[in-house]
Formats: C-alpha cells, sequence, structure tokens
C-alpha cells in the first residue's frame, strides 16, 4: 500500500524489452533502503524489487502489467516517480493508493491558473464512472483531487511543487499516464445494489 506522495524522481537506466515482459533497471537514492522482494511503486504501479543495490534496483514486469499501463514505453533515461510502501506508524498524508492501475489517460491540455497548470486526462467511461469531483485520484503515482469531472474525462490542478517533484511537471498534450481511481469507490459500487 501508498499514500501517492512521490518520495523520488528516479531515472531508468536499463529498459530490456522481450516479448516475455520488460526488466527494468533504476537509478534512485531510495534504493538504499530497499531489499529484494520489497514493493515499491514506479509511476503508480507497484513493482517488486528483484535486485537491489546502493544506489539502484532491478524490478520485472510483467506482460499483465504492461497491457494495463503506461510502463512500455520506458526507456534509459526516462524519469519515474516512486515512492517505497507505507509502513505501520508512518504518516498517511495522500490517500490510499494500492499501485493497481485502474486505466491509461491521455493528456489532453496543460493551462496556466496563476501559479497552477491545470491538467485536462482523457480516460474511458470505465474509469470516470469512479471518480467524483473533489474526490481523490492518482496520476501516475501522485495522490491528486479531481477538480473537474468531465463525460470523457477529468482534470486536476497542480501547485508547484508538485510540478517540481513529480513528473507531472514535464507532461503535454499526448503524454500517457497510469490512472488508479480511489479503491473506496470500487468497494461502494460491489456492495451496495444500484
Amino acid at each position: 500500500m501508498f499514500t501517492g506522495l512521490v518520495q523520488e524522481i528516479g531515472t531508468v537506466t536499463v529498459a530490456d524489452h522481450s516479448a516475455d515482459g520488460t526488466r527494468l533497471a533504476i537509478e534512485a537514492e531510495l534504493a538504499a533502503g530497499l531489499s529484494t522482494g520489497d514493493s515499491v511503486a514506479v509511476n503508480g504501479v507497484c513493482l517488486t524489487a528483484s535486485a537491489t543495490k546502493a544506489g539502484s534496483f532491478s524490478a520485472e514486469v510483467m506482460a499483465e502489467t504492461l497491457r494495463r499501463s503506461a510502463l512500455g514505453p520506458l526507456e534509459v533515461g526516462s524519469p519515474v516517480n516512486l515512492e517505497t510502501a507505507l509502513r505501520a506508524g508512518d504518516p498517511l498524508g495522500g490517500h490510499i493508493v494500492q499501485g493497481h492501475v485502474d486505466g491509461v489517460g491521455e493528456i489532453t491540455a496543460v493551462v496556466g491558473e496563476g501559479f497552477a497548470q491545470l491538467v485536462s486526462i482523457a480516460v474511458g467511461p470505465d474509469v470516470v464512472r469512479y471518480l467524483v469531483e473533489k474526490g481523490s485520484v492518482t496520476l501516475d503515482g501522485v495522490s491528486l483531487t479531481v477538480a473537474e469531472l468531465r463525460p470523457d474525462g477529468f482534470v486536476v490542478s497542480l501547485i508547484p511543487e508538485t510540478l517540481e517533484r513529480t513528473t507531472l511537471g514535464k507532461v503535454v498534450p499526448g503524454s500517457r499516464v497510469n490512472i488508479e481511481v480511489d479503491v473506496l469507490a470500487k468497494y461502494v459500487e460491489r456492495l451496495v445494489p444500484r
């Protein structure tokens, strides 16, 4: 489990794509605190560290994850948002994030509004149905608030801190992002009859 508060932007140093999946190596200071088998969110996708050493870790991305996320296009030099798993007693500053991507969205507009940026994201109805205005959503592992809900997507507003400390500061129209909706919405739908 994660919180959606990015701890570091890492850099992909190996992206070995094959028919079997993708093997990644990521350079990051937080790797010093990881052990083999630990969970780490990479752009919001929960991966398992398959090898660690000071300054970097490796992870394998299976075909199912590649189909359901935006990790496939990663290449050497790609920046990635990183967060280690939540530990008992850690503050929950964002919201409950599982690292299980619900869909991939496409950035349709980035517009300045004062010191913030409004980012519009297009997603399918299978994702929109779980979103509510002022509710939580995760984009590439970043816990955010839905500023506006639209029939074909939603808008978030990014403050300067988020723009500087995450990869979302570099998104442009056409960029693809991993989206995870608030898990509570999925449980409510499952448990409450229409």
